[in-house]
């Protein structure tokens, strides 16, 4: 049976000092994270722009496996609301060119007020669509947004919609949307960005994991629980449980 890719990774690539001993010693936190973790989600570019020869640096400094997942500016989902973006989404995509083959996922999380409607939803994903060839994963959190006409709309455009934890909408903890990218995103619970996932959820997160990989999809799973630095523990561990751990850290 085919082995589809499989992606654990972390929001960010900082490393807290009770994690290092797990990671190389030698190199920038990023490369030193690239050695034992497949994929990072950048989300600094939700808040503000970086220079393209900033996303190039970054793509030459990691593994030819390793992939990124970026996240679409406020000013195109929060502030513009999906309406009237096409200059900042050219703007942000030729930002990120130098990521290359290694940008794996983009990411455009809305915000909670945000409702579904057609047209601009629509039109939105249409236009991106047109633009880029990689993965979209979409992150509603208004409840209109996992109902028929979304999800439909979704699969139009092969966008993901993500399975967020905690949810914000009934059913928004399992993943819809186009079925070929299974994107997750655990934001710790009880107390979002704060709280650890114990050995039992990773469990249960690690079924959940495999199995969308069995089915045929591409799968991210990315720990956004960073606030206590748990986030990166979650995802070694996950990564081990799962046969995907990187390259061993060496003595330098």
């Amino acid at each position: 049976m085919q082995e589809h890719p499989l992606f654990i990774g972390t929001a960010g690539w900082s490393i807290a000092s009770r994690y290092a001993a797990e990671f190389p010693a030698q190199g920038t936190h990023l490369e030193r994270y690239a050695r034992r973790l497949g994929c990072v989600e950048i989300n600094t570019s939700f808040y503000r722009p970086h220079l393209p020869e900033t996303y190039l640096r970054w793509a030459e400094s990691v593994p030819d496996a390793f992939r990124f997942s970026v996240k679409l500016p406020k000013t195109i989902t929060h502030e513009a609301g999906l309406v009237d973006a096409e200059a900042a989404l050219d703007k942000f995509l030729q930002d990120i060119a130098g990521l290359g083959k290694k940008l794996g996922v983009l990411l455009a999380q809305l915000p909670p007020h945000l409702k579904f409607e057609m047209q601009t939803a629509d039109g939105f994903f249409r236009l991106l669509r047109g633009k880029t060839a990689s993965h979209i994963a979409l992150e509603p959190r208004h409840p209109s947004w996992f109902g028929h006409e979304a999800e439909s709309m979704m699969k139009t455009h092969h966008v993901a919609r993500v399975a967020a934890d905690p949810s914000r909408a009934a059913n928004g903890d399992e993943p819809g949307g186009w079925d070929r990218l299974r994107y997750f995103r655990l934001h710790g619970t009880p107390d979002i960005y704060y709280s650890d996932y114990d050995a039992e959820s990773l469990l249960t997160i690690g079924r959940r994991v495999a199995a969308s990989a069995a089915g045929g999809a591409e799968v991210w799973c990315i720990f956004d629980n960073t606030a206590n630095g748990h986030a990166l523990g979650n995802a070694l561990s996950l990564a081990r449980s799962l046969g995907k751990p990187g390259k061993e850290p060496q003595d330098s």
